[in-house]
């Protein structure tokens, strides 16, 4: 289940200021050792260790392949590449430099089959959070009529139209075109 919040854009020069965008909520963030845990525990007969080695091989692979000019496609995960970070642009070509207009490279990832968003908008169930990380979310600013449920983990299940006072955007990292 995909959660979200919602929040207000409060960069005044843009043009959806005063709007209300949803973001998604991370839970926590699985390393390689928690990944190779999680896949053994899928009826593997290869153990945690191996699969973890597998990975870490993998991994370093592609670095190498990417690193020789190649591209590496992963089916249902997506395809690595790399590409430029520009500083500047030259006036002319005699005027380009690596160390003057280039400031490094970077990893790009482009989804692949399962993993494209018409693949996982068809699975996502999206869920207002009310919880984020052990944290109840802000309260709503007006007092709503809709019921809630409690799970388990002490999440509820409220109506989603209530009007939580989200966090407000950070103009620095947080963008709500960037895909979030």
């Amino acid at each position: 289940m995909v959660r979200y919040i919602l929040q207000q854009i409060k960069i005044t020069s843009s043009k959806a200021f005063g709007k209300w965008f949803a973001k998604n909520v991370v839970e926590e963030t699985i390393d390689l050792d928690g990944l190779s845990e999680h896949m053994s525990n899928h009826n593997s007969p290869y153990s945690k260790g191996v699969i973890k080695g597998l990975l870490t091989d993998m991994i370093q692979c592609i670095k190498e392949l990417l690193l020789e000019g190649k591209n590496v496609k992963i089916d249902d995960l997506a395809i690595f590449s790399l590409g430029i970070k520009n500083k500047a642009a030259a006036n002319s070509e005699e005027d380009f430099s690596i160390s003057k207009n280039i400031e490094g490279v970077k990893l790009k990832a482009r989804a692949t089959g399962e993993l494209m968003s018409k693949s996982l908008n068809l699975d996502a169930t999206l869920k207002k959070a009310t919880f984020i990380n052990g944290k109840l979310t802000p309260a709503p600013s007006t007092s709503g009529s809709g019921s809630t449920s409690g799970d388990s983990n002490g999440n509820t299940n409220g109506d989603d139209n209530t009007n939580d006072a989200p966090p407000v955007i950070n103009p620095d990292t947080d963008h709500p075109s960037d895909g979030d």
